[in-house]
């Protein structure tokens, strides 16, 4: 181990937990309140990046001269750096400790946003969104560490409930301003946010630094054959859930070839972990019950979430707002998302993790019925209170999620840690990828049921609907002389409704899905509570070492 942390001769209660991590000394309040604001700032940034572009995809796509499927790519790769990034990055702050970690990726961070500056093509664009979901691997973390360090040592786990949850508060916020910056400037101005950030971030770091880790000889060679095999198996993966639903599953050929790819990757790479005596994927541990069973809800829920990010946005984009007609709403969510990782931190319970989660699943099943019942009328005013829940269900849940499972990697040493942050990384990830994939899917063929209904009941023989396209066709009358092609385009407007009413049904049936398996997931896991605390029934089989029943706590 380094000699850097007994340099400092820090109390044993405050030496590092694990290597890697900072010590934790006592603080004077104004450092206290230096580490919070360097945390809320290196949060937010690990957020932006991602969150602008998604915020306002259609823009760049015309600025690119993109398509749907091109521009899907910006927000993929994002996602398959940030998946795949976790494990080795925790292992590099184990061995070369945390401000080798800092300079370097929020270095090659900036360094990539600023180039994409002068180089304005779609390669450089995906090269930045590469660079991102590295670099907003390492700020969650530093942003984490940093609240760590501005809170007391009896409040840990709330500010591990404060570094997860705040980077969630950077999407919300992106789509309440964003729009604002392309209104008074172009894309660049996007850029020039994230660069702007980045570099307040890497000033911010290297003048408030954190304390000093230890380190130790964390690598092995093996470690990079299983990345080898894992990081562009995940990729793949990755690349089937963003692409599958704008490409369509059937219709293309390379999807079924990435995804047998991405089988065959993944199960070496498991098949390599699986014989080793000192694993970087701890596949015993993963495939025990309690760990499938969390990663099956933190999956879920996940996926559930996306009736905010799909389902709301999809439904109100559907019926022609955009970005500029969804400021106030965002500005609910944000507000939302703010009350929640305060409600999440303030009522943490130790002794019941897993009251949040049902909680959260409640707010969600609540807010997708209300939904479902949405016309063509439904505004952003209309959506306030259901968004709102859902927003504050989306951070309220994330930090008691994480802490389940990471107290019990961390009760067995890091090559648990490092399993757990993989999956953590992967079920909050691809699990937002697979919910608006597999939502995507489910309201594409909801929508072509809808219309076909609509349009079934259409006939020119019914005075009623042939007084509807008389009436749509006289809008033309200025302009068009020739009655029938008036006639023509009343038809066509006539489409245009049955297509938008439709969407609106589709996406009802959307809300509908969301909250009935929110209700059922709730309901699972209330009995697997319950199951725990009646008196006379004995709890799961626990793994060696493990408390019996700690990890059904959901």
């Amino acid at each position: 181990m380094s000699a850097a942390a007994d340099e400092y001769q820090f109390k044993p209660h405050e030496r590092p937990k694990i290597p890697g991590s900072p010590a934790t000394p006592e603080h004077p309040t104004p450092r206290r309140v230096g580490y919070f604001c360097v945390g809320v700032l290196t949060g937010l940034t690990s957020g932006f990046g991602n969150a602008l572009v998604v915020a306002n995809l259609n823009n760049i796509q015309g600025v690119f001269g993109l398509y749907n499927d091109e521009g899907a790519w910006l927000s993929t790769v994002y996602v398959m750096t940030n998946v795949c990034s976790s494990m080795l990055l925790i292992k590099f702050r184990q061995r070369f400790g945390l401000q080798h970690f800092t300079r370097i990726f929020l270095f090659l961070y900036v360094a990539v946003t600023a180039a994409h500056l002068f180089v304005h093509t779609f390669g450089m664009a995906l090269l930045v969104r590469a660079a991102n979901g590295v670099a907003a691997s390492a700020l969650n973390t530093l942003a984490l560490y940093y609240f760590i360090q501005a809170l007391p040592e009896r409040h840990r786990l709330r500010a591990v409930v404060i570094g997860f949850g705040l980077p969630q508060l950077a999407t919300p916020l992106a789509r309440t301003f964003s729009t604002g910056m392309l209104e008074t400037g172009n894309w660049d101005t996007l850029y020039l946010f994230e660069l702007g950030l980045s570099l307040l971030s890497l000033v911010a770091v290297l003048r408030l630094r954190l304390p000093p880790s230890e380190h130790t000889r964390a690598f092995e060679k093996l470690d990079f054959v299983t990345f080898a095999l894992f990081a562009p198996g995940v990729a793949l993966l990755c690349a089937v859930l963003g692409q599958g639903r704008l490409l369509w599953w059937t219709e293309t050929p390379w999807l079924g070839y990435a995804l047998c790819g991405a089988i065959v990757l993944i199960a070496g790479a498991l098949w390599i972990e699986h014989n080793r005596a000192n694993p970087l994927l701890n596949t015993r541990w993963l495939g025990h019950r309690a760990i499938i069973r969390f990663a099956v809800v933190a999956t879920s829920v996940r996926a559930l979430l996306s009736e905010q990010s799909y389902g709301a946005v999809g439904l109100l984009n559907a019926l022609g707002m955009g970005n500029d007609q969804l400021v106030s709403l965002y500005i609910v969510v944000s507000l939302a998302t703010v009350a929640g990782i305060a409600a999440s931190a303030l009522t943490l319970n130790p002794q019941d993790l897993g009251r949040p989660i049902r909680i959260s699943l409640i707010l969600i099943a609540i807010g997708a019925f209300i939904d479902a019942s949405a016309t063509n009328l439904t505004r952003p005013a209309n959506m306030y209170l259901t968004q709102a829940l859902i927003a504050f269900a989306a951070v309220y849940y994330l930090g008691p999620s994480l802490l389940i499972g990471m107290s019990s990697a961390l009760s067995r040493g890091m090559s648990h840690f490092v399993s757990f942050s993989a999956l953590f990384s992967i079920t909050q990830s691809l699990g937002g990828l697979a919910g608006s994939a597999l939502l995507g899917t489910f309201q594409t063929y909801r929508e072509k049921f809808h219309s076909h209904a609509l349009v079934q009941s259409i006939s020119l023989s019914d005075p009623f609907d042939a007084a509807r396209i008389q009436a749509l066709a006289a809008a033309y009358g200025r302009v068009l002389g020739d009655s029938a092609l008036r006639q023509a385009e009343g038809a066509v407007l006539l489409a245009q409704q049955v297509t938008r009413e439709a969407n609106v049904l589709a996406y009802n049936d959307v809300f509908l899905l969301i909250g009935v398996l929110a209700s059922v997931t709730f309901v699972w896991l209330l009995v697997l509570r319950l199951r725990n605390v009646v008196p006379g029934h004995a709890p799961a089989a626990a793994p060696p070492g493990q408390t019996p029943g700690k990890e059904d706590q959901p």
